[in-house]
Formats: C-alpha cells, structure tokens, sequence
C-alpha cells in the first residue's frame, strides 16, 4: 500500500518539476538538503514504532494538503494544467493520510506538530528564493 504511495511521490515530484521547466523556472536549489532531511526524519520516525511513525505520515500529508490548497488558491483559473497537477496531488495526499490513519496512526502531540509546521514554513520560504 505505501510502495504505491511512495510511487505516487516520485511522481509528484517528476510533475513539479517537469511544469515548473515548461514555466521557465526551477525546483529549489535546497530540494537535495530538504530530501536528506525527510529521509532521516523518516527514520526517526521509524524508529519510534509503526503507531507514531504512521501518526507522522499523517501529519505530513495533512500539512502538505493544506500547503497545496494555499497553491491552489493563489493559481489562476486560466492554469489547467497546472491546477489539475496540484490538485491530484492534494487528492493523493489526502489518500495517504486516510492509509496511515487505517493503519492505527498515533495522534502526534501538539508541539510535535507545530515543530513540523514550522520547519515547513522555514523550508518553502527559502525554497521560493533559492
């Protein structure tokens, strides 16, 4: 279930980067710093038991649902293409986190979850300079 998951990933990221090439622009220079850091907070939460590492797939998907909302609203109407992108994505995050959720996902405490918040905060305010 999560191999499919993590498929869908790779491919979020090939679409991203494939419409921003089609824009004129590019992914963040920072994207190699900011997947070495997923993949080792990833294993933290691993390490931590399938209950709280499934309670952090959970809160990840809902923070990214809601940072591609934030996209959604500002894109204009007349961007099909770049609409139905970001809206699949959202759809397949959100089908993530209900897996995890099915799955017996701990709920995270709340200062782990304004942790996260505010890491994605500092990582898409630089990502969009750099």
């Amino acid at each position: 279930q999560f191999s499919k998951a993590g498929e869908e990933e790779v491919d979020h990221l090939a679409w991203t980067a494939e419409r921003l090439q089609e824009l004129g622009s590019r992914t963040s220079l920072l994207n190699p710093l900011w997947y070495a850091g997923a993949y080792a907070l990833g294993a933290v939460a691993a390490k931590l038991g399938d209950e709280h590492s499934l309670g952090f797939v959970v809160e990840t998907e809902r923070q990214v649902e809601a940072h591609l909302n934030s996209h959604l609203d500002r894109l204009p109407a007349q961007d099909a293409r770049s609409r139905a992108i970001v809206t699949q994505m959202r759809d397949d995050e959100i089908a993530h986190a209900d897996a995890a959720r099915d799955l017996g996902a701990s709920e995270l405490p709340a200062p782990v979850k304004v942790a996260m918040k505010a890491m994605a905060k500092l990582m898409t305010g630089t990502a969009y300079y750099l």
